[in-house]
């Protein structure tokens, strides 16, 4: 091997850890430790496919030019308008989506697929009963991102949230074999909180990036501008705003809560972590007295575990 390539190599393997090490930032656990090391590696296989999109639709890539290259698309010198290799690069992870599902369903062959993290899909997929849907929804939803920035309506950020977050838990409850009707429409509510959780923890961090996920409807109701978004701390019609959709972010969760009494043993924990992660970030948006432009509201992570042990505990 020459050392243009070895150095190649290492930099995929850095890229790949960096990507990775995104999991220990997420308001909820992706794969703890008390889940079986299999299971955590179809997990974090998962996780390592949602942050490599969302890298590649953020514009967050440790090496942009190397992943384009690895799936076989334009290299930023090769297409310098980032809206253009953004999408891409979209496109050839889902050629490259492709080609893991040829490989990993039974009796598949031919060529494997050019990104390490979408090489780890192989085996999850001839383990597993998971369909491409739920990964191209958040291929998607990254395509959404690359030319929609405002959301007028509620229903309009639910549908988007259809893309973004309601497929991984989807994804969850498919490695589990798991995957009924009900418990997916309990899964989708979760997964619509924690998004809209997540949206209300960035808004000031999304604002400066040019995209606002508030409903333009709600404010206009709560009479908050765009500029008000801007400043250092909220205004009292922003927390009122924060407050209202935190409510709705609420409901749904407790809603959806009762997801975890409907299995048992480690996914019912692993579950009762992810509800409780957006119990606790609400919490810490609350805590804050909703003004997430001042600093962005943390969950405790002590209250994080007491909150997922009394889930645990109830099943909801």
């Amino acid at each position: 091997m020459t050392v243009s390539a070895q150095s190649s190599v290492r930099a995929q393997g850095d890229s790949v850890g960096s990507t990775l090490d995104k999991a220990a930032r997420e308001n909820f656990p992706v794969a703890p430790g008390f889940l079986p090391a299999a299971w955590r590696g179809d997990l974090m296989a998962v996780y390592g496919f949602a942050r490599l999109v969302d890298d590649a639709g953020d514009g967050d890539l440790a090496d942009p030019a190397g992943t384009a290259r690895l799936l076989g698309a334009a290299t930023p010198s090769e297409q310098p308008d980032d809206t253009v290799f953004r999408l891409g690069l979209l496109d050839a992870i889902e050629r490259d989506l492709d080609r893991a599902f040829e490989a990993g369903l039974p009796g598949g062959a031919g060529e494997a697929p050019g990104h390490p993290l979408m090489r780890a899909l192989v085996p999850l997929v001839g383990k597993h009963a998971v369909t491409p849907e739920p990964f191209r929804r958040l291929i998607e939803a990254n395509r959404v991102d690359q030319t929609v920035a405002r959301y007028r309506t509620y229903e309009d950020l639910l549908g988007y949230c259809r893309l973004s977050a309601d497929p991984v838990g989807r994804l969850v409850l498919a490695l589990a074999g798991l995957a009924t009707p009900e418990r997916i429409e309990l899964s989708d509510r979760i997964c619509t909180a924690l998004q809209i959780v997540e949206h209300l923890q960035d808004v000031a961090e999304d604002h400066a990036s040019g995209r606002i996920y508030l409903p333009a409807e709600d404010m206009a109701r709560f009479r908050v501008t765009e500029e008000d978004l801007g400043r250092p701390t909220a205004s009292p019609a922003v927390r009122e705003l924060v407050a209202f959709e935190a409510g709705r972010a609420r409901t749904l969760l407790d809603r959806g809560a009762p997801l975890v009494g409907t299995v048992r043993g480690r996914l019912r924990l692993l579950l009762a972590g992810f509800t409780a992660g957006g119990y606790a970030a609400l919490a810490a948006i609350e805590a804050a007295g909703h003004d997430v432009l001042a600093e962005q509201p943390k969950p405790d992570k002590r209250r994080l575990a007491m909150k997922a042990a009394a889930i645990f505990a109830k099943g909801r």
